[in-house]
């Protein structure tokens, strides 16, 4: 099966010095096509970037499942992969040959999209957040993922560049995507489903506009 479907995700996190633990994510299925966009709506801290980070394998949920049926991208925008003594360009190339795609032509990809000039040979540890988060969402984009994690990424640089990361976005039409964002415009503009998170639980609507006016009226 080519979808990406999560079953039954629970996530829990110790507080209070780990006298207690918070659910973050209490139970939560979501099933998603090939081609499918999904918008998650969440405030700040409801568990949104908890559940893209499960999705992408990147941290182990307490219990339930994640098919990844599809080729399914990191988090944009999140650099926690790169080593960081190496430099931008050594990363894309790295990378490049763990996915088996061209280097050259990846390395290509990534300097003219990423814009970081002469920082591309500099070492990723001495990279502002931002920058990080350019060279994470232009790697992405060098490979041909089939379903795109996208995590608060349209907010990686200046203006002109946010707009190039959605129009880039925009453009890989037949590809399934999980945004998670608290902005709403970003959900509109960019998805075909929605749902949005509340207290662990993912709460789904049949329209986008159904999820955000019922988001809006939390």
């Amino acid at each position: 099966m080519n979808d990406l479907i999560l079953t039954n995700i629970t996530k829990t996190f110790p507080i209070h010095h780990g006298r207690d633990m918070r659910v973050i994510l209490d139970d939560i299925s979501l099933h998603v096509h090939p081609g499918e966009r999904w918008g998650i709506m969440g405030p700040n801290g409801a568990g949104k970037s908890t559940m893209i980070q499960i999705i992408s394998g990147s941290l182990t949920p307490d219990s339930g499942t994640v098919h990844r049926g599809m080729k399914v991208s990191w988090p944009l925008a999140f650099g926690g992969a790169f080593h960081s003594s190496l430099t931008g360009r050594d990363n894309a190339r790295l990378i490049a040959r763990v996915y088996g795609i061209d280097v050259d032509t990846t390395v290509a990809q990534v300097e003219d999209f990423a814009e970081l000039g002469l920082y591309l040979d500099e070492p990723v540890k001495t990279y502002s957040s931002g920058m990080n988060s350019r060279l994470s969402f232009a790697l992405s984009m060098a490979i041909d993922f089939d379903c795109f994690l996208v995590d608060e990424v349209i907010s990686v640089g200046d203006i002109r560049f946010n707009r190039k990361c959605e129009e880039e976005l925009r453009s890989r039409e037949n590809k399934a995507m999980v945004l998670v964002s608290h902005h709403l415009d970003i959900i509109r503009n960019n998805c075909d489903h929605a749902a949005f998170l509340q207290h662990g639980k993912l709460h789904f609507f049949d329209s986008v506009d159904e999820a955000i006016s019922a988001y809006e009226g939390m």
